[in-house]
This record gives C-alpha cells, structure tokens and sequence, in this order.
C-alpha cells in the first residue's frame, strides 16, 4: 500500500510540486532583481541594461532546469528522454533547423548587451525614423521600444543588431536641433536672421555652445544662415544646441511658434507654393454642310 501511494506520489503530484517549485522561485527571483534594478535606475552612473538581460537570462535557465527535472521524474517520460538522449546528434540537428530564428535573436540579444550600440532608456530612431522612440527593455529575443505614443514597437533581436540605428543618447546628451523657416523673396533676409537668432537665445533650454576662441571673436551665439533659394521661399537655418533631444524638440516647436507671430508683426512674409494655371481654349472645328 506504502508502495503504491509512494509511486502515485512520485508520477503525479512530485513533477506537479516540481513545476510550482520552479514558479514560485523565478517569481521570488524576478521580484528581488527587479528591485535591484529600480534601485540602480535611480543612479544615473548605473546602467540597467546588463540588470535586465541578466535577469532575463538568469529566469529562462530556472525554467528550464525545473521543467527538465519535473519531466525526469515522470517514468515514462525518462524513458523517452533516454532515448532522445540516444540519438541526440540528429536530435540537435533537428532542432538547430527548427530553432534557427530563435537562437540568432539569442545571440544578437548577446552582442547587442556586450557591444552597447544602444542601451535601456536611450532615444532611437530605425528605418529611416519610421521608428522612433525609448529602447525600454532588451530580452532574450526582443528589443521593446516604447515610442512617443506610449506604444510599445517589439523589434526581433536578430533585425535590431544588423538594422541602421540613430542613437540619440550615444556618447553625450547635447544635440544641434536645425530651425528651418522659409520667408518670401520680398522679406527683409537680415532682419528675418536676427530675429531667428534672438527667439532661439531667448528659449530657455538654449544653449551656447561657443568655445573661447570663439568669443574673443565675437562670433554670432547662434549661427543663421541662408541655405536654398527654393522656388517659393528663401530658406534660412539656425543652429541651435540644446542638452538632450526631448529639450531640442520644445525648443524647436517654441521657436517655431514665435516666429509664426513675430514675422507678420516685422513685415517678413511666410510663402506657401502657387501657381499659374493657364487654360488653353480648344479650336471650333468648322461645322460641315
């Protein structure tokens, strides 16, 4: 009897006390380590991306040395795990086909922790800008951006370590935001360069970038110059720096905003494209008799 509930034990309820072992264990883990990496966030020195992939990595190994003893522990399932084991060669050919895509993200998930073309928090842009956004966490396949949206973009591993990347916050914050505006050929294109510069001094989050030389120069705080005779417009460009891209992009819409009122309000017109349209009247054809 003793032997009976002994073997009932170890068939059913050992492989099911196995697996919620296993649970609970990579819960309580996850749990301490995301601890662990929201009290490093808040040191700006501390990088979490190693925190997270760790993390990751550390409860995919949990997962799979609980479920592979839980299913050791099964008889019938040992026996067919032993023969497994016996052709594994072809075994692992088999699943090196089938797992091809998987074990590149893996691996690009790898490269990506250990080279750091981008980190957790930076700002990216992929496709030409089509995507955009904060990389917010790198696991074992994905990279998950979460865009000015609030939407989360999950990117294969595999694509993010071989696509173009645009990283915002690669080597230092400070970004060179360009103010385009078009006036029209009549303005005034020296008082329009003035008043451009003086807006982008008087934003806040501008900053002057000049170095000493510079200054002993007496060169302009902001450069403003005139870069296409387009068909329209004269268009004219400021450079103005800012100490990260979220601080350029106010700046650059507030700037922009000044200038729609205070252009009108100086005489500078702001074109916008027109056209002449000729309509030629079609030859009356002489009726025959």
């Amino acid at each position: 009897m003793l032997e009976e509930i002994k073997l009932h034990f170890t068939s059913i309820y050992q492989p099911l006390l196995i697996i919620l072992g296993t649970i609970i264990v990579a819960s309580i883990f996850q749990s301490v380590f995301r601890r662990i990496i929201k009290r490093k966030s808040h040191d700006l020195n501390n990088d979490p991306t190693n925190y997270k992939f760790l993390k990751h990595t550390l409860s995919a190994l949990i997962y799979i040395v609980g479920f592979s003893w839980a299913v050791y522990t099964i008889p019938t399932l040992r026996v067919m795990a032993t023969s497994m084991l016996a052709g594994a060669g072809i075994l692992a050919v088999v699943i090196g086909f089938a797992s091809q895509q998987a074990l590149a993200n893996v691996i690009a998930g790898v490269f990506i922790v250990i080279f750091k073309p981008f980190r957790i928090n930076d700002r990216v842009q992929i496709k030409d800008n089509f995507y955009s956004g904060v990389v917010e966490d790198i696991t074992l396949r994905h990279t998950v951006i979460r865009n000015f949206e609030n939407r989360r973009i999950v990117i294969p591993n595999s694509l993010m370590s071989s696509e173009i990347i645009v990283n915002s916050d690669f080597g230092e914050d400070l970004i060179c935001k360009f103010v385009d505006v078009g006036i029209a050929y009549e303005s005034d294109v020296v008082l329009a360069k003035n008043i451009l510069a003086e807006e982008v001094m008087n934003h806040p989050n501008w900053l002057d970038r000049r170095t000493e030389e510079e200054r002993q120069k007496n060169e302009p705080p902001v450069a403003v110059r005139v870069v296409a005779l387009a068909e329209s417009s004269v268009n004219l460009r400021a450079w103005a720096w800012a100490g990260d891209t979220a601080a350029a992009f106010e700046m650059q819409c507030d700037v922009l905003e000044r200038i729609k009122i205070r252009f009108p309000q100086e005489g500078i017109s702001i074109p916008f494209p027109q056209r002449t349209i000729h309509f030629n009247t079609p030859l009356q054809t002489e009726k025959k008799a």
